[in-house]
C-alpha cells in the first residue's frame, strides 16, 4: 500500500490556505483529510475548559508563556499525526506557516521520506493587510510580520497566487499537478536551516 500524499501549503496568515484546503476536501476526485495545527490547539483548550470548568489558577501566566510551554508538545503530536495518516495511506492537507527555522526543520525531520507536495500559497503584503482588516479575527500586521520569513523559500513544487486565482482554481491547479504524476521533489531538496 502506498503512503498517502501530503499537500504542504505554506503561506502567511490570511494568504488563503484554509480556503484552498476546504476546496480540496470538498472535491470528489481524490480524498483528502485536512489537518490544521489550530484544531489541535482548539481541542486542547476545549479539553481543559470542559475537564476543569471551575479551575481558578493561583498565579497568572501570560499568554506568551502558555504558548511557549504548550506549542512544542502539541506541535509534535500534530506532526506525528500527519505522518501517521500518510503511513495509513491517507492523503493529508497541511496548511501551515513556516515562519521559523525550528518549525521548518521539524517538518523536514518528520516528512522527509514521505510524498510531500510543497506548495507556496502566494499573496502580496497589500492584499494580506486588506484581508486581515476584513476578517477581523486576526491581529492586524500578523501576516506582514510573517511575510519575509514565510516566503524565503525559492523552491516549491507548485505556487498558487490567491490574488489571481480563487480557492477553487487553486485547488484545481493542485489536483492537476497531482494527476500529472510529476515528482514531488522540492521538499526533499531542501536542507535543515540553522
Amino acid at each position: 500500500m502506498k503512503q498517502g500524499i501530503i499537500v504542504l501549503l505554506n503561506g502567511t496568515s490570511s494568504a488563503g490556505k484554509t480556503s484552498i484546503s476546504i476546496e480540496l476536501t470538498n472535491q470528489k476526485e481524490i480524498l483528502f483529510h485536512h489537518l490544521s495545527i489550530d484544531d489541535f490547539f482548539h481541542n486542547y483548550n476545549d479539553f481543559i475548559n470542559n475537564k476543569f470548568p471551575d479551575i481558578e489558577p493561583t498565579r497568572k501566566v501570560n499568554d506568551q508563556d502558555v504558548a511557549q510551554i504548550l506549542f512544542d508538545p502539541i506541535a509534535s503530536m500534530y506532526y506525528a499525526t500527519i505522518k501517521l495518516f500518510s503511513e495509513m495511506g491517507l492523503n493529508v492537507i497541511v496548511d501551515t506557516v513556516l515562519d521559523n527555522d525550528k518549525r521548518f526543520n521539524d517538518y523536514l525531520d518528520v516528512l522527509f521520506d514521505h510524498p510531500t507536495l510543497f506548495i507556496g500559497v502566494i499573496c502580496s503584503k497589500e492584499e494580506l493587510i486588506r484581508r486581515e482588516q476584513i476578517r477581523g479575527d486576526r491581529e492586524i500586521g500578523l501576516a506582514n510580520s510573517q511575510f519575509d520569513k514565510v516566503y524565503c523559500f525559492n523552491e516549491y513544487d507548485l505556487e498558487v497566487n490567491t490574488e489571481k486565482l480563487n480557492p477553487t482554481e487553486c485547488a484545481e491547479k493542485i489536483l492537476s499537478f497531482i494527476k500529472s504524476d510529476q515528482d514531488y521533489s522540492a521538499f526533499k531538496k531542501l536542507t535543515k536551516r540553522k
